[in-house]
């Protein structure tokens, strides 16, 4: 292991056991946010000090076997290297595990998300498509056991939806979806399409991590709210009532609706945790941008207008462009099999990640 990787490590070590005391005073307990603060510092550090641990404990049982290949019984000495054979290749996999483990982590993969999906360029068939990527992202949360709500949508009389926005909620979404964003490119041939014809059309996805109060502050006297009636998501209060809110953040004509709750404060409530997302991630933006956009080297900047993936329906094939990942099962993707693309997502994040850390290192 490199000396610099096993200093951070030491470190890591010394810091666990220094929070492990705070938390042990009740004048931090009694400080909510200093104690949330350093229980997230510690989530992040007890899995690195676990693994350096194991890590040590390989390195001296490596030592141990291999004295016991030099001993004189051949049995000892054989039973000896092979031991060690396979401690080495273990200390190999763990230094591997633990590069993994001090990435600097997204402060907001743990949280919740916003997602809005736009129909794009393509008419009707590209609001059909948003239909089809809401349909997808529904059964993938599906499958993680995670919650999903629709805020606002605006369905489409061909089908799927011009606009929709919704939140997932669950351990880990935003680190599993926040690759998501950018415009998805459709090929297909429409039902519409007497010729038969291959079409092309996008639709767009955003995905926002979920802001709480805490992350952002918003002025009350800075918005303007307007309620109207729903159209169409509703239930049964349809027309009937002025339930639906427009919040129009006025110093930066911000606007976000929400129309799926029965009742006005419900919906006003959600177009609020809506709002402060969105000023959250334009936040987070601005600060990226001013650092130099590191984050935009991983995986594409998330923007709306670059196209990052492309689903193929007569080859059966969809293709990420960031990452040049191609899988010939686009008929299971689309019914929520999204684990492979991710998963290649996040590991080519890692990958880039680990690269800047060691260029870091090597200054």
């Amino acid at each position: 292991m490199e000396e610099t990787m096993f200093r951070r490590l030491k470190a890591a070590q010394a810091r666990l056991k220094e929070i492990d005391e705070e938390l042990m005073d009740e004048n931090v307990t009694r400080d909510i946010n200093r104690f949330r603060t350093i229980s997230k510092e510690r989530a992040t550090l007890e899995p690195q000090v676990e693994k350096f641990n194991e890590y040590l404990t390989t390195v001296d049982n490596k030592e141990q076997a291999f004295e016991m290949s030099k001993d004189s019984d051949p049995e000892i000495a054989e039973m000896g290297k092979e031991e060690h054979k396979a401690l080495l290749q273990k200390e190999e996999r763990l230094i591997e595990e633990l590069r993994v483990l001090l990435i600097p982590k997204d402060p907001n993969d743990d949280k919740n998300i916003i997602v809005e999906i736009k129909g794009a360029v393509g008419g009707d068939e590209a609001n059909i498509f948003a239909g089809d990527l809401f349909r997808m992202y529904t059964y993938y949360a599906e499958t993680n056991g995670w919650k999903l709500e629709i805020l606002d949508a605006q369905p489409s009389e061909a089908g799927g939806y011009s606009n929709i926005s919704f939140k997932i909620k669950g351990e880990g979404v935003y680190s599993k979806l926040k690759f998501e964003s950018g415009s998805h490119r459709v090929q297909r041939v429409p039902k519409t399409e007497a010729n038969g014809r291959i079409h092309t059309s996008t639709a767009t996805v955003l995905v926002m991590p979920e802001a709480e109060e805490i992350d952002i502050q918003i002025n009350p006297s800075d918005l303007q709210i307007d309620t109207y009636h729903s159209q169409g998501a509703g239930g049964q209060n349809v027309n009937k009532t002025e339930s639906a809110v427009r919040i129009t953040h006025l110093p930066t004509g911000t606007v976000v609706a929400c129309q799926t709750a029965k009742s006005q404060i419900q919906n006003k409530e959600l177009a609020m945790q809506m709002l402060r997302t969105k000023l959250y991630t334009d936040a987070i933006t601005k600060q990226e941008e001013e650092r130099g956009s590191e984050r935009k080297l991983k995986v594409g900047t998330g923007e709306r207008s670059e196209k990052i993936r492309t689903y193929n329906y007569p080859q059966n094939r969809v293709t990420d462009h960031r990452i040049g990942f191609t899988i010939q099962k686009l008929d299971r993707v689309m019914e929520g099999e999204l684990e492979d693309i991710i998963e290649a997502l996040i590991h080519y994040d890692q990958e880039m990640k680990m690269a800047a850390e060691s260029n870091n290192e090597n200054k």
